[in-house]
């Protein structure tokens, strides 16, 4: 019987997906896997039986993936599962950005109560100007699912679609329309585009990649839009071009004391992926990837380990070991294996920076005494029999 605790409430129609021989505990240190969404988890002692932590969604800043990742527990998050919410919500930045639709909103209220709010409203109205975005360059950086599906909306609303991505995927380029231009140099999009849209991950060399310096090199009345990470933009630097006019708006889904009082800075309370649906994708998607590891072993969508799948175990036994990245490490655990006379049926090893990660089917089960010996290797974190 497996053993779940959620650190957030997590929609029911993913929930509800969990074979019937797993139960729910209010203790976490009883758990074999959490499931989390905003929940921080620096300051948790991890438990020592903990597996597995499926993140139901897609920024894993508040996990400590190192320390799971130390400790043998496999971190999954949801990459994909609310791209369209947060695309439909880039959308409306755009349009939003584009037309001062927010100062006509408000214009509308502030004179409901003038008797000629008809007439005024045409003497009004130019104050409220915009442009339309049809025929406009938008640059998109970073093509994974968010990034592709605001890319291939913008060619159907008629934009010229710059996209850059140094690591675009085969699957993703295969997602993504032939009337996306690829750019090889991010540095052409900040010189020619109208618009530009942020969609990378936080990383130490992503984190405030828009700043003073790629401002500059941006044509003036520029647009820019960031629902990725707050802190992939310099708000000092920001707030600068914003002052200087050189940024017409910027479009962010973070608030935050410094970006909430500038100037033309349209700005919403983090709306991206909060949509019934992406919150429902989200739990279906860590429900079935932590399922399918727990029961088979398989890892798909982890942010600290390997991605690795063998399907459903056809033979008797199904044996996986985490461990470290370094040499000879299959060698032995295959020699302990033979010392038994077990005898492999089928064998994958996948590494990720330092760690990696072995499935092994064999013929028979393994006694307790081998599986001892295994974690007796240095360099491996943690055994599992998984079946």
């Amino acid at each position: 019987m497996k053993k779940i605790h959620c650190l957030n409430p997590i929609a029911e129609c993913g929930t509800k997906l969990f074979p019937e021989d797993y139960v729910f505990t209010d203790q976490a240190a009883d758990a074999d896997a959490l499931l989390v969404r905003s929940a921080s988890m620096h300051e948790m002692e991890l438990p020592e039986n903990l597996l597995a932590v499926g993140r139901a969604g897609a920024g894993v800043n508040n996990i400590p993936l190192d320390e799971c990742a130390q400790q043998g527990i496999v971190v999954f998050n949801t990459p994909g599962a609310n791209a369209n919410g947060v695309k439909e919500l880039v959308l409306a930045g755009l349009f939003l950005a584009s037309r001062d639709i927010a100062g006509g909103l408000a214009w509308c209220k502030e004179n409901a109560a003038d008797p000629q709010i008809a007439k005024t409203t045409e003497k009004s109205k130019k104050a409220f100007a915009g442009c339309e975005i049809k025929g406009k360059k938008l640059g998109v950086i970073g093509l994974g699912a968010i990034g592709a599906e605001v890319a291939n909306a913008a060619t159907h609303l008629g934009m010229e679609v710059y996209g850059y991505d140094p690591y675009l995927s085969v699957n993703a380029a295969w997602r993504l329309s032939r009337n996306v231009k690829h750019i090889t140099n991010a540095d052409t999009i900040f010189r020619e585009c109208d618009y530009i849209t942020v969609h990378v991950p936080l990383l130490e060399s992503t984190k405030g990649m828009i700043d003073k310096e790629k401002l500059d090199m941006m044509k003036d009345g520029v647009v820019i839009l960031n629902f990725a990470r707050d802190i992939l933009v310099n708000d000092d630097d920001m707030a600068e071009a914003v002052a200087a006019g050189r940024v017409a708006r910027y479009v962010s889904d973070f608030p935050n004391p410094k970006v909430a009082n500038m100037d033309r800075v349209i700005l919403m309370p983090h709306l991206g992926a909060s949509t019934k649906e992406s919150e429902d994708n989200c739990a279906i998607m860590a429900v079935q990837e932590l399922t399918d590891y727990l029961e088979n072993g398989n890892i798909r969508n982890s942010v600290n380990y390997p991605s690795c799948d063998m399907g459903v175990c056809q033979t008797e036994s199904r044996v996986a070991v985490l461990h470290r990245n370094i040499p000879n490490m299959i060698g032995q655990i295959t020699a302990i294996l033979a010392a038994q006379g077990a005898n492999i049926t089928d064998m994958t090893n996948k590494s990720r920076d330092r760690f990696a990660y072995t499935l092994v089917d064999l013929e028979h089960s393994l006694e307790e005494a081998t599986i001892e010996r295994l974690k007796t290797i240095e360099g491996v974190l943690r055994v599992r029999r998984v079946k």
